[in-house]
């Protein structure tokens, strides 16, 4: 569930890490049962696939390995996540294939959380989290074999230079892989504004075809631009029944009425704009020349 990672203040996020704190707080905060029955086995914040699935936790197994088949990630590979939140995914990809995973965000007490699960799982020695500021990435260049992300660069305003920057950190013949919001063509509705504002939160986003040319731009070759806007739409509408439904006690349990109403009524908003065309997630892929 994408929409999930909205709702934290990201690398690069242009809002203030005080602000930031807060929405990362009140969300991370619902507890491990809620953000389980959403997002499925790995709480991993960002799509499942759903193609062949048919169940929440296999979706979220199939998003992974989806995620391995593109990368063509291999034992022993060096994998940077870019806003990992409490790092779910990177757990599994650490587990199941082997790698060897850094994970940063803004948020110290994601990372924290993030942290504690992976002492859980017995992982410390190939998983690991750093709390950054926004800015460059504090890495040598040519550090990683892979670069993945998911929410994180809708809210980054210059995307050129953060390009340039996974660009540089890349080895070559490294994949970058992100999924994540993106627009429509058009000029934001009345509709749009409005949840931007139910959201509380700054974006920057772009179409995916802006992307495609921004990442060629920054040196990437082998660019690949998927649209996957008609599927999260049905499935959103999913979300918004649980949440309307069996998941609404514990939601007013954890947040209150009033912040739990708002909760709700910002999902519903967000399917207005999904419908409409003007919110669609989107993923690209994106290789750093070998040589």
């Amino acid at each position: 569930v994408l929409a999930l990672a909205r709702l934290r203040a990201r690398l690069f996020n242009l809002q203030s890490r005080a602000r930031a704190w807060v929405v990362g707080r009140a969300h991370y905060d619902l507890g491990n049962d809620f953000f389980a029955a959403m997002l499925g086995e790995p709480m991993a914040y960002s799509c499942a696939y759903w193609t062949g699935a048919d169940t929440l936790d296999a979706a979220q197994n199939a998003k992974l390995e989806l995620v391995c088949q593109k990368l063509g990630l291999r034992p022993g590979m060096r994998l940077l996540d870019i806003g990992c939140g409490i790092g779910g995914g990177d757990i599994v990809l650490a587990r199941d294939l082997g790698a060897e995973v850094v994970g940063i965000d803004l948020e110290a007490p994601l990372v924290e959380r993030a942290r504690r699960y992976v002492e859980a799982a017995n992982l410390a020695e190939r998983v690991s989290f750093k709390i950054v500021e926004a800015g460059p990435l504090d890495f040598p260049k040519e550090s990683f074999d892979f670069v993945y992300s998911s929410g994180a660069f809708t809210q980054i305003e210059d995307k050129s230079g953060a390009f340039a920057e996974v660009h540089r950190v890349l080895r070559p013949g490294g994949a970058f892989m992100v999924y994540d919001w993106m627009r429509g063509p058009d000029p934001y509705s009345d509709e749009m504004l409005a949840w931007f504002e139910l959201e509380g939160l700054t974006y920057a986003m772009e179409t995916l075809e802006t992307h495609g040319r921004l990442l060629r731009e920054a040196g990437f070759a082998r660019v690949e631009l998927e649209d996957d806007g008609g599927w999260y739409r049905d499935r959103c509408r999913g979300e918004l029944a649980d949440l309307e439904g069996p998941l609404k006690p514990k939601l007013v349990e954890l947040l209150g009425e009033q912040q739990a109403a708002h909760f709700i009524e910002d999902w519903r908003a967000m399917l207005v704009v999904l419908e409409k065309g003007e919110l669609r997630p989107g993923r690209y892929r994106a290789v750093k020349k070998a040589g």
